[in-house]
C-alpha cells in the first residue's frame, strides 16, 4: 500500500488487455444514417457538449470508426470555440467536416443520427437525456446520469418507456481487470462482505484554474440555455468552466469522483441503492471562493448489511486504495480510480480463536491470462471498450454494461451522499416513493 502510484496510458497497458469488439456481430441492414456512398451500415453519432473530456470521447470514437463503423456527423457546443475545435478535431479523424450546431434541440430534430454521446456540465446531463431519447435516439451519457432526482427520475423513466439503448459513462465496468475482480467477489471468495472502503485522494486545487475561464466572452455563447432551467444569475465565467465547484450546478467530490467508487462498489456487491447515508466533510485545503468541500467523507448503509465509507482529500496525496472486507478475505485494490492492480489476501480465520491470525496471510494479485507482470496503479480515461460495449449493443438492441438503471442508483447515492452533508443530517432512501428523507423510512410508514 505504500508504493508509489504508477500511471500508464492506455497505448502502453491496454493494447493486448482491453475488450474491444467482444465478437459481437456487425448488422448488415442500416440504421439511419444513409448519405456516405457504401457506407449505409455505419452507426452516424453526435455529439453534444464538447469540452475537456468530450475531446476525449470524440478522441474514443474515432478510434473505434472501423472495427465498429462508427462516424461522428454531427456536433453541438453552445460555445462557438468548442464547436470549431470538434469540426476540426472530426474532419482530421473522419475526412469529412461534421455538421455544428450551437443549440441541441436543432441536432436531435435530425432524422439521420442515431444516436448522441452527451458530455455537458452534469447538472444538464438528466434533462438531455430525456429530451435525447424522446427524440428516438440512443445515447451515451457521461456520469453522474444526474443531480437532481425529479430529473433523474424523468429521465430513466422515459427510457424505460422507449426502446433506446442508453450507457451510462462509468467506463470501469468495462475494463478487464475490474471484471476479474467483480467475478471474485460473485464467486463468494471474500464471504461476508461487512465493509467496503474507499479512499481516493489528489493534491492541488481540482478544478479551479480552467484556462477558458480568461478566454469566453458571454457573445460567444448562450449563458441562459447554459443554466438549463436553473435560476438566472448573471454571467460568470468561473461558473461556467469550474461548475463542479459550486453547489448549485454539482456536488464536486460526489458526483465526480464517488460516482465512479460508488458504482463500482453496487456492480461487486450487487445492491443498488443504499439505505441510509452521512457525510461529512469541508473546505480544509483550498480556500479559492469554492462551495463544494475539497476534503469529504461518506459512510452508506445498504440493504443486504453491509458498511461503505467514502473519502477524498485534495490537500493531500496519500496512497489511494478501496478495500472489500470479507470474512474470508479481502480484495484490495491498489491505487485510486481505475487503479487495474487488485490484491486478494486470506483471512487467517476468527482472530480471538487464531492468534496468528495477523500473520501469514496468503495473498495474490489478480491478473488476466497471459500477463506476467504487476498491473499499473493508474490508468487514463481513453480505453474503448465501454464505448465499443454500447456501440455493439445498439446492433444487436441488447443492454449495455451501464444501463439507465444502474446510472440512476449511482446518481441516487451520490444525491443522498450531498444532501446529507450539506444538511448535516443522515438521510434515508424510500423505495416504495423514490424519495430521500432525513428521518428512517420504518418511521415515515408508522
Amino acid at each position: 500500500m505504500s508504493e508509489p502510484t504508477e500511471k500508464m496510458d492506455r497505448r502502453s497497458f491496454l493494447k493486448s488487455a482491453t475488450v474491444v469488439a467482444g465478437g459481437a456481430a456487425f448488422a448488415s441492414t442500416a440504421l439511419s444514417y444513409q448519405n456516405i456512398a457504401g457506407a449505409n451500415d455505419r452507426i452516424s453519432l453526435a455529439h453534444i457538449g464538447i469540452g475537456s473530456r468530450g475531446s476525449e470521447l470524440d478522441q474514443i470514437a474515432a478510434e473505434l470508426k472501423t472495427s465498429h463503423r462508427v462516424e461522428m456527423t454531427a456536433v453541438c457546443d453552445l460555445w462557438n470555440v468548442n464547436r470549431e475545435k470538434a469540426v476540426a478535431a472530426n474532419t482530421k479523424y473522419y475526412g469529412r467536416s461534421p455538421r455544428s450546431f450551437q443549440y441541441l434541440e436543432d441536432l436531435l430534430a435530425i432524422p439521420d443520427v442515431d444516436a448522441v454521446v452527451i458530455s455537458t456540465p452534469e447538472h444538464s446531463h438528466s434533462p438531455i437525456l430525456k429530451m435525447a431519447v424522446e427524440a428516438g435516439k440512443d445515447v451515451y451519457v457521461e456520469k453522474p446520469m444526474g443531480n437532481v432526482l425529479a430529473e433523474a427520475k424523468a429521465a430513466r423513466d422515459a427510457v424505460l418507456k422507449s426502446n433506446r439503448i442508453v450507457q451510462v459513462g462509468t467506463q470501469h465496468r468495462s475494463e478487464p481487470h475490474p471484471q476479474l475482480a467483480q467475478a471474485l467477489v460473485h464467486s463468494g471468495a471474500l464471504g461476508e462482505v461487512s465493509k467496503v472502503e474507499v479512499v481516493w485522494n489528489y493534491h492541488g486545487p481540482r478544478w479551479r484554474g480552467r484556462e477558458e475561464v480568461k478566454q469566453i466572452r458571454e457573445a460567444d455563447t448562450d449563458w441562459r440555455k447554459w443554466l438549463m432551467g436553473k435560476p438566472y444569475r448573471p454571467f460568470d465565467p468561473q461558473i461556467y468552466f469550474e461548475f463542479r465547484l459550486y453547489k448549485q450546478f454539482s456536488s464536486g467530490i460526489a458526483d465526480q469522483w464517488m460516482s465512479h467508487g460508488i458504482d463500482l462498489v453496487h456492480w461487486f456487491m450487487n445492491d443498488n441503492l443504499p439505505h441510509s447515508v452521512v457525510a461529512h466533510g469541508g473546505i480544509f485545503a483550498w480556500r479559492d471562493g469554492r462551495e463544494n468541500p475539497d476534503t469529504f467523507q461518506a459512510l452508506l448503509e445498504y440493504p443486504k448489511g453491509f458498511l461503505v465509507s467514502y473519502a477524498t482529500s485534495f490537500g493531500n496525496d496519500s496512497p489511494s486504495f478501496t478495500r472489500y472486507m470479507g470474512k474470508k478475505a479481502t480484495l484490495i485494490n491498489i491505487g485510486g480510480e481505475g487503479s487495474p492492480r487488485y490484491q486478494l489476501v486470506e483471512e487467517n480465520g476468527n482472530t480471538d480463536d487464531n492468534s496468528g491470525s495477523q500473520k501469514k496471510r496468503a495473498e495474490k494479485y489478480l491478473l488476466l491470462p497471459g500477463e506476467t507482470s504487476l498491473p499499473p496503479t493508474g490508468i487514463d480515461d481513453l480505453s474503448l471498450g465501454h464505448m465499443a460495449n454500447w456501440l455493439e449493443c445498439m446492433r444487436s438492441r441488447q443492454q449495455p454494461r451501464c444501463t439507465v438503471e444502474n446510472g440512476f442508483a449511482h446518481s441516487v447515492a451520490c444525491m443522498m451522499a450531498a444532501e446529507a452533508y450539506w444538511s448535516g443530517k443522515k438521510v434515508y432512501w424510500e423505495t416504495t416513493t423514490e424519495t430521500i428523507l432525513d428521518h428512517p423510512v420504518e418511521a415515515a410508514r408508522t
